[in-house]
Parts: C-alpha cells; sequence; structure tokens
C-alpha cells in the first residue's frame, strides 16, 4: 500500500491535538487541507477514522489502532532527530580509530584525555593494528580514519594523507653494550651486531629495510617481533641493538640503555592521519581531528 507519508503526518497531529483546527495551525496549512488530508487517508485504508460530531474530535476503533502505531514511528523519529542534535553538538556520538599499539601509547594518548574532557559524551573505539592493516580497516569502511606510519608502499588514490608529527628513529643498546657508548659507528657496523626490529610487512620495518639497502647494508635480524616495547626491553636486558622510534626510548637517559652514535643519516619520516575521499567524517570525528592536523 503506498501512501504519501504527509497525510500520516496530518493524521498524527489531528489525533494528538484532537482537532482539525490545532492540527492545521501546528502544520501551518488550512483547516481545509486538514479535512482533506483525513479524507484522502480514509479512502486509500477504507474506513473511518475519526468521529467528527464533537468540537473534539474522537478516534474510532480503527484509528486508534492506526494512532497506536503512528505514535510510535513519529515518537522514533523525533529520537532519531534527537540523536543526530546531539551527535552535530557533540553531546553524544562515537569515533572509530585504527592505529598501532605504538601510536595509541606515545601520541594519541594525551589527545584521548583532551578530548574525553572536552566531549565526555563521545565515545572513542580504538582498533588497535600494525600501520598497514589500519589502512585496510579505512578501506572498509571499519573506521573513521587511521593514524599510521608514512610512507606508504603503495599508492593508494581513495585515501587522504595528512603527516602530522615528525619521528626520528635510533638505534638504542643496552648496558651489555656499554662499550659502544663513546663510539661513532657506521651502519656497516651493524652486519656483525645482533639486530632486534619489527616484524616484516609492517611500515616501520618496510622504511627500516629501505634505509639500509640505500647504504648498501645486508642484515640477518636476531629478533623480528610485532611490538617496539617489547624491542626497547629485549635492548634494555642485553639481547641486541633495537631500532625504534625516538619517542619509545624515553629511557635512553637512564643508564641501563642508551642510544647509538650512527654516523650516516637516519632520515626523518612521519606519522599522520589517514581518511577515506569517499566517506564523510562524522562532526566529532573531525572536531577530533582538528587537534591532530
Amino acid at each position: 500500500m503506498d501512501i504519501n507519508f504527509e497525510l500520516y503526518k496530518v493524521f498524527y497531529y489531528v489525533a494528538y491535538k484532537k482537532s482539525f483546527s490545532a492540527a492545521a495551525n501546528k502544520l501551518f496549512i488550512s483547516q481545509s487541507a486538514v479535512s482533506q488530508a483525513i479524507r484522502q487517508l480514509e479512502q486509500k485504508l477504507d474506513c473511518s477514522l475519526f468521529f467528527r460530531n464533537t468540537k473534539r474530535v474522537k478516534l474510532t476503533h480503527e484509528g486508534h489502532a492506526l494512532y497506536t502505531y503512528i505514535e510510535q514511528a513519529f515518537n522514533f523519529i523525533k529520537s532519531g532527530e534527537k540523536r543526530l542534535e546531539d551527535m552535530n553538538s557533540l553531546v553524544s556520538g562515537e569515533i572509530k580509530i585504527g592505529a598501532s599499539d605504538t601510536i595509541c601509547k606515545y601520541y594519541l594518548m594525551p589527545y584521548f584525555k583532551i578530548f574525553n574532557e572536552k566531549y565526555p559524551g563521545i565515545k572513542i573505539k580504538v582498533t588497535n593494528r600494525t600501520s598497514s592493516k589500519c589502512i585496510e580497516l579505512l578501506k572498509n569502511g571499519s573506521v573513521d580514519f587511521s593514524v599510521v606510519n608514512i610512507p606508504l608502499t603503495k599508492e593508494l588514490p581513495q585515501l587522504e594523507f595528512r603527516a602530522t608529527q615528525a619521528v626520528q628513529d635510533v638505534f638504542i643498546a643496552g648496558s651489555t653494550y656499554a662499550h659502544l657508548k663513546s663510539k661513532e659507528l657506521h651502519l656497516k657496523d651493524l652486519e656483525k651486531l645482533p639486530l632486534l626490529v619489527l616484524e616484516k610487512n609492517t611500515i616501520t620495518r618496510d622504511y627500516f629495510d629501505s634505509m639500509l639497502n640505500s647504504y648498501d647494508v645486508q642484515i640477518n635480524p636476531d629478533v623480528e617481533l610485532g611490538s617496539i616495547d617489547v624491542l626497547v626491553d629485549m635492548a634494555r636486558i642485553g639481547l641486541g641493538i633495537a631500532f625504534v622510534p625516538d619517542f619509545c626510548a624515553q629511557s635512553i637517559h637512564e643508564n641501563d640503555i642508551f642510544k647509538l652514535n650512527i654516523k650516516e643519516d637516519v632520515p626523518q619520516r612521519h606519522m599522520g592521519v589517514v581518511t577515506h575521499k569517499n566517506i564523510p567524517l562524522s562532526v566529532a570525528a573531525s572536531k577530533f581531528l582538528e587537534m591532530l592536523v
């Protein structure tokens, strides 16, 4: 049955106000237009909806049955409008972010705190994956945006990248290698040392391999794993030399861990925000991004 929603709207307000004239005032239309709409709806439904022999209209049995459902529908619509109003005013809502454990811990955590204090009704849902997998989450619409390590190894025209913070990678070691502390080392010297690096198929590892290849350095890592924090801990207890972002090596000023002095230049890279060009951001997600970029 194909019935214009506007007819149900007129019916709702006549039943709610118990008056044709009050409904007309609410809808900013004439009383005759209200009467015509009700007659049209009754014809389509093949039943009478109102008793009209009193000053205030009264629902028939069929009209009351219909109003029970129409009232629910309008309440849902009003709730939906209120929900959107709250979301647009940042009273409520949700942000879905893709980011690695490392980026969450060392970069995003202060922003989470600031945003939560300012907009406590907004839920922040973070999916922790490697940067490469966070890109996939964004491509399939599972997150609003991702915060990742760049550069990426391939072009993705449907995505937009914005750099947010420079990252300087460093080589660190624990007290077991204290004899290297005052030495100037070449990257080539790393071929003779046990290396602790991130696992393959991560953006940081791809960058590391590319950087060493550019200096014709061939390495065979002793440890490959998925956690930067564990690499730092392994370096601290003397298992080898770890390659990590400098912001992760917060203990380099302590006696048990130090930064190696490498002669060659280790180029800076960046962290960045990635958004999908074809998926509009919510008001809440846009507001969070304003803090980052």
